[in-house]
């Protein structure tokens, strides 16, 4: 399926091994649960549909044929932060947040996001999408040339229950709406395992290397695993 394809490198990311293991019938999901069509994400702790994910501790991520999956990681505290999908020119990078327990934090992120992408010279729109309220943004970003230039970012998000969900997709997603279904779909399916833990509003989820553990030393001979690094940084919230 080439769920973890190996493809050059980006400063600051790095794949996930290619033997991962796979939750193919998720532990704790009840029977009868939503139809295959239906659209999350979805709480673990709740019925949803069956498929291929990879347990990265509180993200269970869906496979997709031809995608690559990297995993980014805070310099300063050594943990993994986000989990970008690359497919297609597009990616996807994904981040679980707690979230209170009688209320969503969306509407009060997508505020914050969207001043500070403004206040760093940005322009953000905030429409109706396939998730509710989402931004189209243009990033500013400093050009080979040195001038200032602009990418395009969509930010996503979906608020669940005690978690919030959030995606931001660039590249051709952020721009072509067909090249964005797939990755939408992806969005769509994931299954958040946010835990019993008592968590502030707004803590990072915790995310894992598949199978929950640094992969052992390899022989020489065989392809080395490079431990995931800081990747790039779309923005803060909060």
């Amino acid at each position: 399926m080439g769920l973890f394809r190996r493809g050059p490198k980006e400063d600051g990311a790095a794949d996930a091994p290619a033997d991962v293991p796979q939750d193919d019938t998720p532990a704790g999901a009840p029977s009868g649960g939503p139809a295959p069509d239906a659209r999350g994400p979805w709480d673990a702790d709740a019925p949803y549909p069956e498929a291929t994910r990879v347990d990265l501790g509180a993200i269970h991520l869906p496979s997709v044929d031809g995608m690559e999956v990297r995993l980014e990681v805070d310099k300063a505290t050594n943990v993994v932060s986000a989990v970008a999908v690359l497919l297609e020119g597009s990616s996807l990078q994904l981040q679980a947040f707690a979230a209170p327990r009688t209320e969503g934090i969306w509407d009060e992120i997508r505020e914050e996001i969207a001043a500070s992408i403004t206040q760093q010279g940005g322009t953000v729109d905030d429409l109706p999408g396939p998730f509710g309220r989402e931004l189209l943004a243009r990033l500013p970003m400093r050009t080979p040339e040195g001038r200032t230039g602009h990418r395009p970012a969509r930010f996503i998000g979906s608020d669940g229950p005690r978690w919030f969900l959030r995606g931001v997709l660039t590249g051709r997603a952020a721009v072509e709406p067909d090249a964005a279904v797939t990755l939408e779909n992806l969005f769509g399916q994931v299954v958040v395992a946010r835990g019993t833990d008592a968590r502030p509003p707004r803590d990072l989820l915790p995310l894992q290397l598949p199978g929950g553990a640094t992969p052992p030393p390899v022989p020489p001979t065989a392809p080395r695993f490079t431990p995931p690094e800081r990747g790039p940084e779309i923005t803060e919230i909060g």
